[in-house]
């Protein structure tokens, strides 16, 4: 199975925009009642045998089972027979809402992730179908279930093949959108490497550099627009809470920075294709983007997206039939590509390579690049070996 998300813009109208709206709120309700359930019982087992607390105690009996998604999916569909809001609301819709619940404890187990939070009014911004009827596209029409049809900018054709899974409904400070998934029934081939070989190195007084010499800059959408974003969100701080004022003035904030996020990932997928058409094999590094964003230039590490930028290149290479891999980052740039010896450390303000060994000079970043194209073509040539022999599949990469 293959499956693509593609996205449209809607156009509803204003009938429908309130439906949008009263679907987010319930699914909202829902999911804080939820989330306050498994709370509640969680907490009634934290407490003392032998003690009680002098703030408060939750009192569940000890038989009571743990909320999970199927006992929680059970008592919504009781609870949805007395409530007429809940029951405008298609039943998968709210089971969506309850299955986002339980994959937020999962990634609490075994992602590390925080432990979720309550949503405020206004931050549920999707809701999702998991199944649609039988030729849910019409023309530039979607049709969704207990809504009817919705016009939308079809923005490239759909394939004929392809079959829609699901429809995701999310709301932005442009309009709104829909993101359906659509699925084919081929075998996807692993591809293999071939062609010719190139490394890239990230970073932020270039946002790319190819092993090939070649330098890309780092747009840096976030610090071209700083100040007029910061204008913005004083004027948001001004305004009285709760009037129409502070929310025209919020609006603008969200439509910049969702400005912002565009033009970045615009530029990330204009790149991919350009590296693409350049090589049959990419190779980039494999960084801790975690503590990167957690260091010394944290700020200057998020604007440049690099996270989001190898997701995209990735997904690229896979559409275009290109090896990609990741390689270890482990002092790319402390190494000489000519000589492969250890120059030892430099400062981020020393930008040029020049090795005390074999004279070799380049730029700092296209010598790590160099350094990556060199470390993925030895992986490469030991996996073509392994291959050869039936032993081995693909390099596995590094988690």
């Amino acid at each position: 199975m293959f499956n693509l998300t593609y996205e449209y813009k809607l156009k509803p109208t204003s009938s429908q925009i309130a439906i949008f709206q009263d679907w987010l709120e319930q699914c909202r309700r829902v999911y804080n009642y939820a989330l306050a359930e498994r709370k509640d019982w969680y907490r009634s087992r934290s407490c003392r045998i032998n003690a009680c607390s002098l703030h408060c105690e939750y009192i569940i009996p000890a038989n009571a089972p743990r909320p999970t998604y199927a006992s929680q999916c059970r008592g919504l569909t009781a609870y949805r027979k007395t409530s007429e809001n809940l029951q405008q609301v298609h039943s998968q819709v709210l089971q969506q809402t309850l299955k986002r619940i339980e994959q937020a404890f999962v990634s609490i187990w075994e992602g590390g992730h925080g432990f979720p939070r309550f949503k405020k009014l206004g931050t549920m911004r999707s809701f999702v179908f998991p199944a649609l009827g039988k030729n849910p596209v019409q023309g530039n029409a979607i049709k969704l279930p207990k809504i009817g049809l919705i016009r939308f900018r079809q923005s490239r054709p759909i394939p004929d093949n392809a079959i829609i899974k699901q429809a995701r409904v999310v709301k932005r400070a442009s309009g709104w959108y829909v993101m359906l998934t659509l699925q084919w029934d081929v075998p996807v081939p692993d591809i293999l490497p071939h062609g010719e070989a190139i490394g890239i190195d990230v970073g932020i007084s270039h946002f790319v550099a190819v092993s090939n010499g070649q330098l890309f800059p780092n747009p840096r959408p976030f610090k071209r627009l700083e100040r007029k974003l910061r204008l913005l969100q004083q004027r948001v701080s001004r305004k009285q809470l709760g009037s129409n004022n502070r929310a025209k003035a919020q609006a603008k904030v969200s439509r910049l920075h969702e400005r912002i996020a565009n033009t970045r990932k615009q530029y990330h997928w204009e790149l991919a294709h350009n590296l693409c058409d350049w090589a049959g094999m990419v190779f980039a590094e494999d960084l801790n983007l975690k503590g990167l964003a957690k260091g010394m230039l944290a700020k200057q590490c998020l604007d440049a997206g690099w996270g989001q930028f190898l997701g995209i290149l990735r997904a690229c290479c896979f559409k275009r039939g290109v090896y990609f891999q990741k390689i270890d980052a482990k002092k790319t740039s402390q190494t000489c590509p000519e000589c492969l010896v250890e120059t030892g450390k430099k400062p981020l303000s020393q930008r040029v390579h020049s090795c005390q060994y074999c004279g070799y000079t380049t730029d700092r970043d296209v010598a790590a690049a160099q350094i990556v194209c060199i470390r993925g073509l030895a992986a490469v040539g030991h996996t073509v070996k392994m291959l050869c022999e039936g032993k081995h599949i693909g390099v596995p990469e590094k988690k």
